[in-house]
């Protein structure tokens, strides 16, 4: 299930808990981050192809595409098994930001966003249906477990793709990781 916690930066006070999609989208434009739920237009199996999964969502993807004018969309598939899921993890567990806003779109499973916004951090666990896209110049990070298990589909208005600048900051070692936040939702 779809989860929004936000912690104070300073890990000060008890975490406030968000559930339900609207709630937690209506929380999130507050700090201007869109928030969507998408449907299928044709049911997937698990370890569609890219095009395939381009195909599912289509109309969305379409819709999507037309308003910002992105460059490249790609889908990216990471199993728990995946020979450099420790490496890739890692790439992102330091907190950066972007010069364009970064959307994802989760097909299948599921991964945990931080936003740094203020003196708050935004914990959204992303499931399968979610769609976020964080502002250009938000700080942020993402982790995506120790077993990866998730489908996204990726949009880049640059060609380059994922293109970050890490903050050196080291404020996402205080916050609880994937494993131990998913554990805590139980």
């Amino acid at each position: 299930m779809t989860t929004l916690t936000i912690y104070r930066d300073d890990l000060q006070g008890e975490p406030e808990r968000v559930s339900g999609f609207e709630a937690i989208a209506a929380s999130l434009a507050g700090i201007g981050v869109q928030f969507e739920r998408w449907e299928a237009a044709q049911p997937l199996l698990p370890g569609a192809a890219e095009d395939e999964v381009l195909q599912a969502y289509r109309g969305p993807v379409a819709a999507l595409n037309e308003r910002y004018g992105f460059q490249s969309i790609d889908v990216v598939s990471l199993a728990p098994d995946h020979p450099d899921r420790e490496t890739l993890r890692k790439k992102f567990l330091a907190e950066h930001r972007h010069a364009d806003f970064e959307v994802r779109f989760f097909v299948a499973g599921k991964g945990l966003f931080y936003l740094h916004v203020g003196d708050r951090v935004y914990l959204v666990l992303c499931e399968r249906g979610d769609l976020i896209s964080v502002p250009a110049g938000t700080t942020h990070w993402f982790d995506m477990g120790e077993r990866p298990d998730f489908t996204c589909i990726r949009f880049f208005t640059t060609p380059g793709g994922w293109e970050g600048e890490f903050t050196g900051s080291r404020i996402a070692d205080s916050f609880p990781r994937f494993d131990e936040h998913v554990a805590g939702l139980r």
